[in-house]
């Protein structure tokens, strides 16, 4: 099982806001970034405030509903055919053609 550390406690992210709801609801977190940073450039005030409500949100639907851990896929080892099996194959191909 892979695990992933919490959004909040991330080093790549502020909060993980942006990051969370994108998860929860499917999308790149750029989409909700952009505007987001648009706000701050507009009134910066409002920005944090929305900044604010989408940690809220996120932190409150993950205590919810928290996140399961993802299980990892799990490898088969894929024999390689020797040359024995090769040639042995080769045979029977050519014994049905025949």
């Amino acid at each position: 099982m892979t695990t992933q550390p919490n959004l909040f406690l991330r080093a790549d992210t502020l909060f993980g806001a942006c990051q969370g709801l994108a998860d929860d609801i499917g999308i790149n977190a750029l989409w909700l970034r952009v505007p987001l940073a648009a706000t701050i450039l507009y009134d910066p005030l409002v920005a944090f405030g929305l900044y604010a409500a989408l940690c809220v949100v996120v932190f409150a639907t993950r205590m919810i509903w928290p996140v399961k851990p993802v299980a990892a896929p799990v490898e088969t080892a894929v024999a390689q055919p020797t040359a024995a099996n090769r040639a042995d194959n080769e045979q029977r191909e050519f014994a049905q053609a025949a």
